[in-house]
């Protein structure tokens, strides 16, 4: 089913404060959404974004929430239950990458830990935490999940980030699925697969054949256009659905051959990453 607006919707975006998620809140905001919930880290940029927001006709609650605390989802989620009310429209946002190093390079392990919580495990939880009032309600729900064409493609010099991505779309996925057997039709699950894109968080990474650095506004424009209109899976952009058809095609060897030819496998050569 097509949702046409989410004006009059309960809308919560993870990673807000900057980036993609405080696209995503300004697009709830402009298209008239009755409360609009910002969860982040960062809280000077944070109550930034907030006051920007505040005054254009939108409910606008912040909350300071580290994603990678389990506890802390569930503490924030259930105040946002007491003073909100239950979500319609999720969009999980928020994420991290670590380090162009190989693997065996690894300092620090924590990292590790770090970037499965945020990017794998909190959309999980998170999206736990208030599916079900969507599935038990009758209105029009969505759930947008921000993946990586990372999640695709193998590629060196990301492998953690890569792992990350790779079960978050496997899980994203696996719920859309769940939705339509159950019968749940009024719910729908949007997984977006984008290459790097100009937000700070990919620096130092290089676009590849055919594929520049993606900007964040055309990013947050197709991915919201798609999760109102319920598709599953959205990739960005076109080069990188072929790159992920010829994986399948090809034999391992030529597929390595292709991507590495192409620049794929050097796009993270020169990472650095937003300067803090």
């Amino acid at each position: 089913m097509k949702l046409d607006t989410v004006a009059g919707k309960k809308v919560l975006v993870t990673g807000a404060a900057m980036g993609l998620g405080k696209l995503f809140a300004e697009r709830a905001v402009r298209e008239g959404a009755a409360a609009v919930v910002l969860w982040d880290i960062n809280e000077v940029a944070l109550k930034g974004t907030a006051a920007e927001l505040a005054g254009r006709g939108s409910e606008i609650h912040h909350y300071v929430v580290d994603v990678s605390d389990r506890d802390a989802i569930a503490e924030t989620a259930t105040a946002v239950r007491e003073t909100v009310g239950d979500i319609d429209i999720l969009v999980n946002n928020a994420g991290i990458v670590r380090g162009n190093t190989y693997f065996w390079e690894t300092e620090n392990r924590a990292d590790i830990d770090k970037t499965m919580a945020i990017n794998s495990l909190a959309p999980m939880y998170i999206t736990l935490e208030f599916l079900p009032a969507m599935v038990r309600g009758t209105g029009q729900a969505r759930v947008l999940n921000i993946a990586s064409s990372a999640g695709l493609v193998a590629n060196p010099r990301m492998s953690v980030y890569a792992a990350s991505k790779w079960a978050a779309l496997g899980w994203s996925d696996s719920v859309r699925l769940e939705l339509e057997q159950a019968g749940h039709d009024h719910v729908k699950v949007t997984t977006v697969c984008p290459t790097y894109i100009d937000t700070g968080m990919f620096d130092g990474a290089k676009g590849f054949w055919l594929t520049p650095i993606l900007e964040q506004d055309a990013v947050v424009d197709t991915s919201w256009k798609e999760m109102k209109q319920g598709n599953a899976l959205v990739v960005l952009p076109w080069t990188s659905r072929l790159n992920r058809a010829l994986s399948g095609i090809l034999p391992l060897k030529l597929r390595d051959l292709f991507l590495d030819t192409v620049g794929v496998y050097h796009s993270m050569d020169e990472f650095t990453g937003r300067k803090k």
